[in-house]
């Protein structure tokens, strides 16, 4: 039965951005975790949720950590970036994927977007590098797939490491290869808005034998996998609890079932607004995408904040997309003028619709009206 029909349409209340569909064996597990008393970071699912990450992935190894940030940093430190080093990065991101470059002292440097797809131009990622650049850390946002063919010819060339940010990416994939198997290490997040959650949590998946081995001890406090309290270098406590993986690996037991709902939802809006001046992120031929959060870009003057609260008005939830990187206060350079264009506009513009997988039709109906009504209150009409 597909997900949408088992959910009941939600015309006497207001439809959220997201809500997670735990329909499945997610309570059963956790029952089960709570009455064997594995709670914490030994148990059974911690390795279930593993393995069944590697097999969707099509990654050697796959370690689960108590967060996607945690992932990111843990990457770029199992890498040796760090101070005096800089890594190229979307200015149109979530503001983890720059805060875990800080982290370790390194140093981000923004690049622009595609307009097309709103992820990181190849194009111009060269003329950033420099002989401190250490690292490229391409971000699959909103289910989307980086051109990374491209990138890896950059790296390749340049001797770069690549960190794959897919916290919003799991399930696409670019020609049938799944997002963080193209560089040295890919990043995952299981918030409780991702396509399949654990409440909070986060993976990192490689294919080095020996990368793979220094990260699952560093995310134990540095511990040797042979020898208890032995600790073999500097570590961190980024592990994740039995009960959350076992949340996770319910989860994950449905990915097909899940991706194919957020497919139809993303299918849906772009059929319902095809007239309308708006647009949407247009993936790469061959990328297929997670369709994580259905966003737009409003038409050209538009003013975001008053659609989005005429649409709150009509309990409608929706969302801003992630404001650049460049313009917060840690990271603006007041003494530079600096212009991302491309980037700026789609942060500008970009709003995020409501994009589980237990939206009906009906459902998503209803947030159109309230969309298109919200347009037409400023003049734009289809």
């Amino acid at each position: 039965m597909e997900i949408a029909r088992k959910q009941k349409p939600l015309a006497d209340r207001g439809i959220p951005l997201y809500r997670p569909d735990l329909s499945g064996n997610e309570k059963k597990y956790a029952l089960d975790c709570i009455d064997s008393t594995w709670i914490s970071s030994i148990g059974q699912y911690v390795g279930k949720f593993e393995e069944a990450l590697a097999r969707i992935t099509g990654a050697p190894h796959a370690i689960v950590v108590c967060n996607g940030t945690v992932a990111l940093h843990l990457a770029m430190h199992c890498l040796g970036i760090g101070p005096g080093d800089e890594v190229i990065v979307p200015t149109f991101t979530y503001i983890a994927s720059v805060n875990a470059i800080t982290q370790t002292g390194a140093k981000p440097i923004f690049a622009e977007s595609r307009e097309s797809d709103w992820l990181i131009d190849p194009t111009k990622i060269e003329a950033l590098t420099t002989p401190r650049t250490k690292a490229i850390l391409p971000v699959h946002l909103y289910g989307a797939v980086c051109d990374m063919p491209a990138i890896m010819e950059i790296a390749r060339k340049r001797g770069l490491k690549i960190i794959e940010d897919c916290a919003e990416s799991l399930g696409a994939t670019l020609h049938g290869q799944h997002t963080g198997t193209f560089g040295d290490i890919g990043t995952f997040s299981f918030f409780g808005n991702k396509t399949i959650t654990t409440g909070e949590g986060g993976a990192v998946i490689a294919a080095d034998p020996a990368l793979s081995h220094r990260l699952r001890i560093v995310k134990g406090q540095g511990q040797s996998l042979t020898r208890r309290y032995w600790h073999e270098e500097l570590g961190f406590n980024y592990r994740m609890t039995n009960i959350a993986a076992a949340i996770g690996f319910a989860q994950s037991e449905r990915l097909p079932e899940i991706l194919a709902a957020k497919r139809r939802v993303a299918k849906f809006y772009r059929a319902l607004l095809s007239n309308w001046p708006v647009s949407f992120q247009k993936p790469d031929v061959g990328v297929a995408s997670s369709e994580w959060l259905v966003s737009l870009l409003l038409p050209p003057g538009c003013d975001r904040d008053r659609v989005m609260a005429d649409m709150a008005k009509q309990q409608v939830e929706t969302r801003p997309v992630f404001y650049c990187a460049h313009h917060m206060p840690m990271y603006a350079d007041p003494a530079a003028s600096v212009r991302i264009p491309v980037a700026e506009n789609i942060a500008a513009r970009g709003i995020s619709l409501p994009s589980y997988p237990g939206l009906t039709e009906a459902d998503q109906q209803r947030v159109v009206d309230a969309f298109t009504r919200a347009l037409s209150a400023q003049g734009f009409d289809s």
